[in-house]
């Protein structure tokens, strides 16, 4: 049915779950599978707490860091079931427009994601990138919780 799996993953536990998830259904299906991470763009005012930073180029270590340690959980996750997975870093404002786009770009079928990621101030202010993506995405979505 689905030949290639999306999954955006935040580096949370539940992003994790949703990683276990979509993997499992892609290996059932024989589907590819892409995880993707997205970073938002340095600002001089943030929120989220992993946006304070003392420079552009710090912050852009930082996200570089944050999404190879969360990738490199998918890979390992992936190897453990044995299925192939490419991995994708953006940086974007609006994630969900990332995780739209590069599913678009990507020819997925399917977006796999956990239902919430964020905590705290930064979630209520920031709103739900898996509303967004549900709300925007033309390519079917699969909410893991």
């Amino acid at each position: 049915m689905y030949r290639h799996v999306l999954i955006p993953t935040d580096g949370s536990a539940l992003s994790e779950t949703a990683i276990r998830h979509g993997m499992a259904l892609a290996k059932a299906m024989g589907a590819r599978v892409t995880v993707l991470t997205a970073s938002l763009p340095f600002h001089s005012l943030a929120l989220d707490p992993v946006m304070v930073s003392d420079n552009p180029a710090r912050y852009r270590q930082e996200c570089e860091a944050l999404a190879e340690k969360a990738l490199a959980a998918a890979q390992r996750q992936a190897g453990a079931i044995g299925i192939g997975c490419e991995t994708v870093h953006v940086t974007d404002a609006h994630p969900y427009q990332a995780i739209i786009e590069t599913a678009r770009q990507r020819g997925c079928d399917l977006i796999c994601m956990a239902s919430h990621g964020r905590r705290g101030i930064s979630a209520l202010v920031l709103g739900s990138e898996t509303s967004s993506v549900l709300t925007h995405s033309k390519i079917p979505v699969l909410v893991c919780r």
